[in-house]
């Protein structure tokens, strides 16, 4: 038995996130199919995240125990090879230790989140970016994302579905940055909350419009209370750029 580690992007449109759903296609449903093809043997593929539906990724970390003797590349190959028409590559696969876990060995996760600020409606980008028209101010947007850097409970910015065990986490940054009519927020923590990146980006277009202010954003994470939440931010935008590990 090996154990490999792959590394996975993936358009997030077709699918109803990466964990296989009984009511429509996951990206672990298109992996794990892929590999029975290739070795008939019936998987699981671990992720080190799970996306919703509409989530994309740039470098999703996930692991495979396969007993079947294969060289990665030739897996790697393979898993590309079959898991067509579907918008899934694998961008790298190893070898990895047995004790190795693609989601427990897991120390720091990245997303970023892609908005489009300009009334021209979205051609190519859409599905893959948010479009708002009106001007958004990202100093007072960056302004309010002070208040939910560090060790917080973060209730309000939590789906009511979230199965996490507490709402405590740690943000390490939350950065919004500009580029023409770009404008894209990055976040890194050890771990998120289900919705916490849309639910933080939708309260930072608020300020960026101008209908809340930085303070308002620090009374809504203080109150540890969903209904304070002012908005959430479709999944259009959202990648999942990396996962770190230890070494």
């Amino acid at each position: 038995m090996t154990r490999f580690a792959l590394t996975i992007e993936y358009d997030g449109r077709p699918f109803m996130g990466w964990q296989r759903q009984r009511h429509g296609p996951s990206v672990q449903q298109a992996i794990e199919e892929a590999i029975y093809s290739i070795t008939g043997e019936e998987v699981l593929v671990y992720a080190s995240g799970r996306t919703d539906s509409g989530v994309h990724a740039l470098a999703m970390r996930a692991h495979v125990d396969i007993e079947k003797p294969i060289e990665p590349f030739h897996l790697m190959g393979a898993i590309n090879a079959r898991v067509r028409p579907n918008p899934v590559a694998i961008l790298d696969c190893r070898e990895v230790a047995d004790d190795w876990h693609a989601r427990f060995s897991c120390v720091a996760r990245a997303y970023e989140y892609r908005i489009v600020n300009r009334r021209a409606p979205l051609t190519w980008e859409a599905g893959l970016a948010w479009q708002l028209a009106l001007p958004l101010d990202v100093q007072a947007m960056q302004a309010a994302a002070e208040h939910l850097i560090g060790r917080h409970d973060f209730t309000t910015f939590r789906s009511v579905h979230c199965q996490a065990e507490s709402p405590v986490r740690t943000l390490d940054r939350l950065t919004i940055e500009r580029t023409g009519d770009r404008i894209t927020v990055r976040t890194g923590a050890r771990s998120f909350l289900h919705h916490q990146v849309r639910s933080m980006v939708g309260c930072l277009s608020l300020v960026g419009h101008g209908k809340w202010t930085p303070d308002d954003m620090r009374a809504a994470l203080h109150a540890h209370d969903r209904a304070a939440l002012g908005l959430n931010a479709p999944a259009d935008g959202l990648y999942f750029v990396s996962a770190a590990y230890p070494d």
